[in-house]
């Protein structure tokens, strides 16, 4: 507790009155009181509304104090951005340059966005940034391995030992975990299967935790447009792993942030539940191309690689990954284990839980959450038309 205590005063994080009234804090935060085991989130639906107060606005207070590990990523600054507007405290863990969380400082009030410099691998430190938090996010994720961090050390031991910590610190009343769309222990991307494994670490030692499970998100830092857009201008090309027919889900990030709060907002009814996110459009892997090229003003050429050569180019990053004494390049169009993982089609299950019982509409990608790659033409970004200038806006929410 000394060492918990002593961390935290360097970062300033002593409860203003108006939060501690709001959300009392005990000084015993592991101690006997709640056993190292035993789960202090609610075990029954129907415990009351998270946010208690407040008028919505960045200066009020909602009552979430919110730690969220992965804040520094691409969902991470439009979920921030979503919870300091209603008068949410956010806490922001980072490991690296100081630098990283500075862009979210400025989505609160002052003292709102506390950035928290942290080490995913000592317990101590993960505690300290958790220790005044009512709500945690884990959107911790990678999709490609770097020779210090694997698969399954990113995406399900970090997340199982979040729970854990979480389970013991007496206080958390929400727990989310952010999960992929096709996630599966029978996949054969070695990413979809330590994410399953991670879904199931999480609800075995929190059962009341809330899975979110979204499909490949579209948004202005997103990894599927940007890289397809700058392949194609740099070699005129885009290259279609098999015949580019697997059919996709692909989701607004906006979206995603929206989904998390509205189940922060709600009286605990999606507690324990797990949420397949996709988009309202299914499209294929070609069809989603043609939507970049037409964005982007450039005439589609495609070069089909079949599967079996596209591995090929792919493996010897993998294979050489810890065995050379430099780090490698990460990987964009030719991911080993994305190949993988995109070999079969990825779409929200029939009965899943999806967007419309959480009460969020998705909006289409063809219109403003695709404009972005207006800074891709060729003659600027006022080349041609965007899209918003041809769609109807009354025809996507």
């Amino acid at each position: 507790m000394q060492a918990i205590t002593r961390r935290l005063g360097h970062h300033s994080l002593r409860p203003t009155p108006s939060l501690s009234s709001i959300y009392p804090l005990s000084d015993h935060y592991y101690g006997g009181d709640h056993p190292r085991y035993g789960s202090t989130l609610p075990s029954h639906k129907g415990t009351g509304h998270l946010v208690r107060k407040g008028t919505g606005g960045r200066s009020s207070v909602s009552g979430i104090i919110a730690t969220v590990f992965g804040a520094t990523g691409f969902l991470g600054r439009y979920l921030v951005q979503q919870l300091a507007k209603m008068g949410s405290q956010v806490l922001v863990p980072f490991r690296g340059s100081e630098d990283n969380p500075r862009h979210l400082k400025l989505m609160g009030d002052l003292g709102q966005i506390v950035p928290m410099k942290y080490d995913p691998r000592d317990e101590n430190s993960i505690k300290a940034v958790m220790a005044k938090a009512n709500v945690v996010i884990n959107l911790i994720g990678r999709e490609y391995e770097t020779r210090n961090y694997s698969f399954e050390e990113v995406n399900h031991f970090m997340a199982e030992q979040l729970a854990v910590i979480a389970k013991e610190h007496g206080g958390i009343t929400r727990f989310i975990q952010l999960s992929c769309l096709g996630s599966s222990l029978s996949s054969p991307s070695r990413f979809l299967r330590a994410k399953a494994a991670g879904e199931e670490a999480v609800l075995k030692e929190l059962p009341e935790a809330t899975v979110m499970k979204p499909a490949v998100m579209i948004g202005t830092e997103d990894r599927i447009l940007n890289p397809w857009a700058r392949f194609a201008k740099k070699y005129s090309f885009l290259p279609l792993i098999g015949d580019g027919s697997i059919k996709i889900q692909p989701v607004y990030v906006n979206d995603v942030a929206s989904a998390i709060i509205a189940a922060l907002k709600d009286d605990g009814t999606s507690m324990g539940k797990i949420y397949e996110l996709g988009g309202p459009d299914i499209y294929t892997v070609h069809e989603l191309a043609e939507l970049m090229y037409d964005m982007i003003r450039e005439w589609p050429r495609y070069v089909n690689v079949p599967l079996p050569i596209a591995k090929a180019i792919a493996m010897p990053r993998d294979v050489l990954l810890k065995k050379v004494p430099f780090p490698l390049p990460n990987p964009e169009i030719f991911n080993l284990d994305q190949i993988l993982a995109f070999a079969n089609d990825t779409v929200v299950s029939e009965n899943a839980l999806s967007f419309t019982d959480l009460g969020v509409s998705p909006h289409k990608l063809k219109g403003y959450p695709v404009e972005f790659l207006i800074q891709y033409r060729k003659g600027g970004p006022q080349f041609g038309s965007t899209v918003s200038e041809k769609v109807n806006p009354d025809s996507y929410p």
